[in-house]
């Protein structure tokens, strides 16, 4: 009699499989159970004894079935392993019946065909062990495959979530790549026309951006950092942007310390700001001021910078490309629980937003 118990996970082999724990507790179980309804029949004879021989030949059983569960490697095509292990189960079923009823057999004793009682006794575990043996066999067969297939199911499962994982954080990283071009390509820009207007600010322009760059660079190609370093970029930036215009810029900023230790995406304020700079103060002749702001309340986080320039040419026309970017870029680090809004304010600038959940980052 066999167990329906595989581990398909561990799977371990020889001897440590053949005889699992699972696989013992179930043929001692289902075998023990056979000799108490067998002993009735014979009140001479303990029960305990009775339940002995059934346990032996449960025990033929398994191991019949665990030998022909992977012997031999390569079976004919006109026969299945489980076939085979049925056949088997129910070929060592009388072998084993006889061998413990010889083996029990005293010297002074006559053999066991010549006793009535013994005989019936041999005829009825025999017929009971092959009346049961060969369907606990295929019911372990079909244990062994449903488990087999929750195996398989989770482990294609776990291939899928970490296929998704890694097609997420491609699609970041080709997010971030867009990302930098564009910012790195419009300060070059701005630095070009102090060079062509041979502007005296231009060299200390240029250093500010070497070392500002020195900082940026290597935090663009990280998964995540967090807004207190995001912050310390922006102040880098405007400063920059603020040498090249000092007339025209001015700026502030206000961060909760409790804001400061959030994780985001790398460019998150940077993009905002950035925003500002070229759609805002950039177009306007005046220039105008802008006010960055981070709050955390609530478990969210929310980031707000606002300027006093041109303001929107097409309000309720959609984010643009730089903040439909940034949604996305929010989107695959905290899911569809993000919110970034572009509004125009009065009586002229335009008023960014983003808010997401509030999550430190590792340590």
């Amino acid at each position: 009699m066999e167990s329906l118990s595989i581990d398909a996970t561990a799977r371990p082999g020889g001897l440590a499989r053949l005889f699992a724990w699972q696989r013992l507790v179930l043929v001692l179980g289902v075998s023990g159970l056979m000799g108490i309804l067998q002993s009735p029949a014979y009140p001479t004879t303990p029960t305990y004894n009775i339940m002995g021989r059934a346990m032996a030949v449960g025990l033929a059983c398994l191991v019949a079935f665990g030998i022909f569960e992977g012997w031999p490697a390569r079976l004919p095509r006109w026969i299945a392993r489980w076939a085979l292990q049925i056949i088997a189960v129910a070929f060592v079923v009388p072998w084993a019946v006889l061998a413990i009823y010889v083996a029990t057999t005293m010297a002074d004793m006559p053999p066991f065909w010549k006793d009535p009682q013994r005989l019936s006794g041999f005829m009825l575990m025999t017929v009971m062990g092959l009346l049961v043996a060969p369907w606990v066999a295929v019911a372990a067969l079909f244990r062994q495959r449903e488990i087999a297939l929750q195996s398989q199911a989770q482990a294609f499962a776990l291939e899928r979530s970490e296929l998704e994982r890694k097609a997420l954080d491609a699609r970041l990283r080709l997010l971030q790549a867009q990302v930098e071009p564009h910012f790195l390509f419009n300060t070059l820009a701005n630095v070009r026309e102090l060079v062509i207007v041979q502007s005296p600010q231009a060299r200390d322009v240029l250093d500010s951006l070497i070392a500002y760059l020195r900082a940026a660079v290597p935090r663009l190609h990280e998964p995540a950092t967090t807004l207190g370093q995001e912050l310390q970029l922006v102040r880098a930036y405007l400063e920059l942007m603020r040498m090249r215009m000092p007339d025209r810029l001015q700026f502030d900023i206000h961060a909760d310390r409790a804001a400061l230790e959030l994780r985001c995406p790398p460019t998150t304020l940077l993009t905002l700001v950035e925003n500002a700079v070229r759609h805002g103060i950039d177009p306007s002749e005046e220039g105008g001021r802008i006010d960055v702001r981070v709050e955390r309340w609530n478990g969210r986080c929310r980031v707000l910078v606002t300027d006093t320039g041109a303001g929107l040419k097409h309000p309720g026309e959609g984010l643009g490309t730089g903040l439909a970017a940034l949604r996305e870029r929010l989107e695959l680090v905290f899911g569809r629980d993000v919110v970034v809004r572009l509004a125009a304010m009065e009586p002229r600038g335009a008023r960014a937003e983003a808010e997401f959940p509030a999550q430190a980052e590792p340590a």
